[in-house]
């Protein structure tokens, strides 16, 4: 591994760290998303809290934490796979944030900035995933799962060298909704326009 990748490693999970949903809430005066909702501090709850305005400012931003630092590397030069490890880094940052205690969101958001450098046409596969299985189900978290799952054979379809990073990704976004997935079998799992309440 070259300086540079370090480098830019660490950078990604820096500013993955920083928590827009959290930050966001407090410059509108909304709940604090880690302990409101369903404790997650994502566009999806932050959207049940205080609506479109504030879950789109959330969803760019956790967006543009993923593309930013993988575009760097990406016009870097940096290999496939250690660009796969900056965008790992990336949603680690998000999902364990270091300037909030470690307590962040599931990554989903971060995760298809991370793979927007990949192609347009990767990220139109995906996001037309998730509208869809959201669209027939409801679910959020079903729709990113799904969608994490069909990542890898999508990014095999357009460019393959990028599936071994991009399986690594997935693997982690599907284990980060492990709480989803008890609540979704034991019945418990709420739609996306459900309200939460503490």
């Amino acid at each position: 591994m070259t300086p540079l990748a370090l480098i830019m490693i660490i950078i990604a999970y820096l500013l993955g760290s920083i928590s827009s949903a959290v930050l966001i809430c407090r410059l509108k005066g909304l709940p604090d998303p880690r302990t409101s909702g369903s404790h997650n501090p994502g566009a999806t709850n932050v959207f049940r809290l205080g609506g479109k305005g504030a879950a789109g400012l959330v969803l760019v931003s956790d967006i543009l934490k993923g593309m930013l630092p993988v575009w760097g590397g990406y016009f870097l030069n940096i290999n496939p796979l250690l660009l796969g490890i900056i965008a790992i880094s990336a949603c680690l940052g998000h999902m364990y944030p270091l300037f909030f205690h470690f307590k962040g969101g599931k990554g989903v958001a971060t995760a298809l900035g991370a793979l927007a450098p990949i192609g347009l046409d990767l990220t139109g596969m995906l996001f037309s995933s998730w509208i869809v299985i959201i669209l027939l189900t409801g679910y959020s978290s079903l729709a990113s799962m799904i969608t994490a799952l069909l990542a890898p054979l999508f990014t095999w379809l357009v460019k393959p060298q990028y599936t071994l990073p991009v399986a690594m990704l997935s693997c982690l976004i599907v284990l980060k909704h492990h709480e989803n997935i008890r609540r979704f079998f034991s019945g418990k799992e709420k739609k996306i326009w459900q309200k939460k309440r503490d």
